[in-house]
């Protein structure tokens, strides 16, 4: 425990002194009535009569000042609360299918509405950040709770080129480790995402179970065409302590779609998106139009966390200190028919 005004705990001094004059008060009290008369023998059966209790009123007017005075310093305690807080990565395919039309008004546009419908409701404790991928992986936005700056950045999104979920993954995990100060997965990589760059050194995996307040949510509508290897990256996810949440977009049987004039076939890899999941203890989840994805999303229930953090807890004191007085006094009024 610490004080934001320790000077005031010298007043602690005075607590010994209220109990010395109280010890002395009551000899001198004796010796009167010991001298003075019938009134001062009453006065005296009556507080044999009445044993040790009687020193408690005056115990506990003591104590109630004891408490006074400590929260006259403004004591500060750490206090283990829970609360919502963490990062959360959306990633988002914008490979080519993802402007077909067969969710309105595109599939990417859909899940861009669906998103910021998520982002709009959580709270400022925590943060979300923006990654696009295709054939390569950059991050769009750093986690931050400034949710027009995140809102910006969804919207900024716009289909491109072939599918690279590592690439993805990859990303999003840099950006979770620059924001909270871990080594990034790769060193002088480009904005892009370039998987050529040296890699960092291995860091140790963290204790099986134990999982950091960072997710990931990876939001896909076709196959994985592209290099690095995406269960490799999920595994790298684990080792750090990062849940991956795959949603599918689209069929597992596969479609034929029509993209900017194209013929496109598109086939969820739904196998593949369940193992990332798996992997990473996390959940996959399909959406085939996209009153899916609006439930989808609003099943990702942020993470509650158990911090530690220091607050005031004068109020207790003082509490304490009222209860303490009101009950001596109640107990004198009954005993005594007066408040010492």
């Amino acid at each position: 425990m610490s004080f934001i005004w320790p000077a005031m705990l010298v007043l602690l001094l005075s607590v010994p002194l209220f109990g010395v004059l109280y010890v002395w008060l009551g000899r001198r009290r004796r010796r009167f009535a010991e001298r003075y008369g019938s009134l001062g023998i009453v006065q005296e059966a009556a507080g044999r009569r009445l044993g040790r209790r009687r020193h408690i009123p005056p115990a506990l007017f003591l104590a109630g000042l004891t408490f006074l005075m400590i929260g006259l310093a403004r004591p500060q305690a750490e206090v283990s609360l829970p609360k919502i807080e963490g990062i959360v990565m959306l990633a988002f395919d914008v490979s080519g299918s993802m402007a077909a039309d067969d969710f309105k008004p595109t599939r990417l546009e859909a899940a861009k509405a669906v998103a910021m419908d998520f982002v709009g409701r959580q709270p400022s404790s925590v943060q979300v950040g923006v990654v696009a991928f295709s054939d390569s992986g950059f991050a769009v936005q750093r986690p931050t709770n400034d949710q027009a700056t995140i809102l910006a950045a969804i919207n900024r999104l716009a289909p491109q080129r072939g599918t690279s979920l590592g690439q993805g993954i990859l990303a999003s995990l840099n950006a979770i480790a620059k924001d909270t100060g871990q080594a990034s997965l790769l060193e002088n990589s480009s904005a892009n995402g370039d998987a050529t760059a040296t890699p960092a050194p291995t860091s140790t995996p963290m204790p099986e179970g134990i999982y950091t307040p960072a997710v990931i949510v990876l939001i896909t509508d076709g196959e994985n065409n592209i290099s690095p290897d995406p269960l490799e990256a999920a595994q790298t996810a684990a080792d750090r302590g990062v849940r991956i949440h795959t949603i599918g977009v689209g069929s597992p049987a596969g479609t034929t779609l029509h993209v900017n004039g194209f013929t496109v076939h598109t086939q969820l890899d739904e196998a593949l998106l369940q193992e990332i999941a798996k992997l990473t203890d996390g959940v996959y989840y399909n959406a085939e139009n996209e009153e899916d994805l609006r439930t989808i999303y609003e099943s990702l229930d942020p993470q509650w966390v158990i911090k530690p953090e220091k607050m005031e807890v004068t109020s207790i004191f003082a509490g304490a200190s009222i209860l303490m007085l009101l009950v001596g006094g109640a107990f004198s009024l009954v005993w005594f028919s007066r408040v010492p």
